[in-house]
C-alpha cells in the first residue's frame, strides 16, 4: 500500500481476516471430522446466519435476500438442521465440547416469525449441545422486525444482547442510505427492547451519509443516548460494489472532501460518547462504563474454535477458515440460497483459506490492534515465540512514522487515538500479499 493510500482512512472495514473474498473453492473438500479432531473443544463460539431481510440497504453488501417465498424459511431451517446434525457429529461425542459464546446474525435473524426463532434456538441447544441461558447470545434485528412476541422469545430463551441497526434517527437521512423506516418506528421497536430486560441493547449508526452535517448527527447520537444503550456502534459509510448506493451511482472513486467529513464526523461523534460516559473498545465500539460485560468484543468472530451454521457464516479451525460460496448480488444471492437449502450432506468444507504460521500471527496482530487496549507483548511471545517488531517491523514502522502508535507502554502494542481513527487504513495495510493477490483475483458476483 502507497503512503497516498495509507493516508485515505477509509479503505476497507476488516471484521475477519482473511476476508471471504480471498476464499477458495477447496479441491479436497476436506470432512468437517478431520477438520475438528484436534481441535481445542471447550470454548466454542457458535454463529447461526439467517439471510433474509424485509428490505436491504443501500450500503449493504453482506450476504443476505430481500423477503422470502413461501415455505422458504422453514425449508431453510430444515438445511440448517441437517447442517447442525453433520457439524455435531464431527465435533465428536467428547464431554470437552462445550460452547462459550452464541450468536444469532444475518441478514436479520428477527426476519424469523416467533415459531421459527423458537425452532432456531432448539438448534442451537439441542443440535448443538449450546446452553443458551447459560452463555452470552447476542441477536441482531431491526426496527420492523423487533415485535413484542419475537422479543419474548428472544428474553425466555437467554438473549443477553440485542443490536438494533437504525444508521439515523433523521427520517431523510435513512431515505439517502436506501433504509425506508420513520422516527416513530424506531422509537417505538426500543422500547419494546427496553420492556424485555435484555440486559445489553445496542445501536448501530452511520456517519457519512449523504446530506448529513455534524448537527444532524449530533442529532442521532443524542436521540440514541436517551435510551441509554450499553454498547453503540459508529460505522463510516461505504459505498460498495453492487450495492444498492453504487447502482446509483454514488461510488465515484476516491473522494477527499467525503473522507474528511466521515472523519470530522468520526471525531465529533467519539468525543460526544466519551463525554457521556462511554469507552472506546475500537474505531467502531463504545460501551458505557457500568454496562455489564458480554465477553469478547467485535472481533470475537475472530477466534479460533468458530462453528458458523447458515450459508452466509463462517467456521475457523487453527489450520483452515471454511464457509460457502460469497456474493453481493441479489441473484447469486438466491441461487447460493437454493443450493444450500438442497444440500443432503454437510460433512465437508467447500470453500475456505488455509492458515499457515504466518499468517495466524497476522491475523492475531490485526485482531489485537485495531482494539483500543492494543497488544499485550508477552500474550504475543507467548503464542508466538517472538515480538510483533520482529515479525511485522515494516508494517509497523509505517505506521510509527504516521504518529499512529502510541508508544507510552513498551509492554503493550497499541493504537494512538489517531491511529484508531485510521484503524480502516491499518487494517488493510497488515494483509498479507497473497491474501491481497486472493482478493484482487475474486470475480465479483
Amino acid at each position: 500500500m502507497t503512503t497516498a493510500q495509507l493516508t485515505s482512512p477509509y479503505q476497507h472495514y476488516v471484521y475477519a481476516y482473511p476476508h471471504k473474498t480471498a476464499y477458495r473453492g477447496l479441491e479436497d473438500r476436506p470432512a468437517l471430522r478431520d477438520l475438528w479432531a484436534a481441535e481445542p473443544k471447550d470454548a466454542l463460539s457458535l454463529y447461526l446466519h439467517i439471510p433474509f431481510c424485509e428490505v436491504r440497504c443501500g450500503f449493504c453488501n453482506l450476504f443476505t435476500r430481500i423477503g422470502a417465498p413461501d415455505g422458504l424459511t422453514g425449508a431453510y431451517l430444515d438445511a440448517l438442521e441437517r447442517q447442525a446434525t453433520a457439524v455435531r457429529d464431527a465435533l465428536g461425542a467428547s464431554e470437552e465440547v462445550r460452547f462459550a459464546t452464541a450468536a444469532f446474525g444475518g441478514g436479520t435473524p428477527t426476519f424469523l416469525t416467533a415459531a421459527e426463532l423458537e425452532r432456531l434456538c432448539d438448534l442451537a441447544e439441542h443440535r448443538m449441545g449450546a446452553d443458551l441461558r447459560a452463555i452470552p447470545l447476542s441477536v441482531e434485528a431491526s426496527p420492523a422486525t423487533a415485535t413484542a412476541d419475537r422479543l419474548a422469545v428472544l428474553a425466555d430463551r437467554g438473549a443477553t444482547r440485542l443490536s438494533l441497526g437504525i444508521q439515523s434517527f433523521v427520517d431523510t437521512e435513512a431515505r439517502a442510505a436506501v433504509r425506508p423506516q420513520r422516527r416513530a418506528d424506531v422509537e417505538a421497536a426500543l422500547g419494546r427492547i427496553r420492556d424485555t430486560r435484555i440486559p445489553v441493547l445496542n445501536i448501530d449508526l452511520i456517519y457519512g451519509i449523504d446530506g448529513q452535517t455534524e448537527r444532524s448527527w449530533r442529532h442521532s447520537l443524542d436521540a440514541a443516548l436517551a435510551w441509554r444503550p450499553e454498547e453503540l456502534y459508529l460505522y463510516p459509510l461505504y459505498v460498495r460494489p453492487l450495492t444498492g448506493l453504487d447502482r446509483r451511482g454514488q461510488d465515484s472513486g476516491p473522494d477527499p472532501a467525503w473522507d474528511d467529513q466521515r472523519l470530522r464526523l468520526y471525531r465529533a461523534g467519539r468525543d460526544h460518547l466519551l463525554a457521556h460516559g462511554y469507552t472506546q473498545q475500537s474505531m467502531r465500539m463504545f460501551r458505557r462504563a457500568d454496562a455489564p460485560s458480554q465477553g469478547a468484543d467485535d472481533y470475537a468472530c475472530q477466534t479460533d474454535g468458530m462453528i458458523g451454521l447458515g450459508c452466509g457464516a463462517r467456521s475457523y479451525t487453527a489450520g483452515l477458515h471454511y464457509s460457502f460460496d460469497y456474493a453481493v448480488d441479489m441473484h447469486q444471492i438466491r441461487g447460493i440460497i437454493d443450493t444450500y437449502v438442497s444440500t443432503a450432506d454437510f460433512s465437508h468444507a467447500e470453500v475456505g483459506y488455509a492458515m499457515d504460521a504466518h499468517e495466524a500471527r497476522r491475523r492475531h496482530l490485526l485482531q489485537s490492534l485495531l482494539q483500543a487496549e492494543g497488544l499485550p507483548a508477552d500474550d504475543y511471545r507467548a503464542r508466538f515465540g517472538g515480538t510483533p517488531a520482529e515479525d511485522f517491523g515494516p508494517e509497523l514502522g509505517r505506521l510509527a512514522d504516521r504518529g499512529w502508535l502510541d508508544h507510552t507502554d513498551p509492554t503493550t502494542l497499541r493504537l494512538t487515538p489517531e491511529g484508531l481513527a485510521h484503524s480502516d487504513a491499518i487494517g488493510p495495510e497488515l494483509f498479507s500479499p497473497a491474501v491481497r493477490a486472493a482478493m484482487a483475483r475474486y470475480e465479483r458476483k
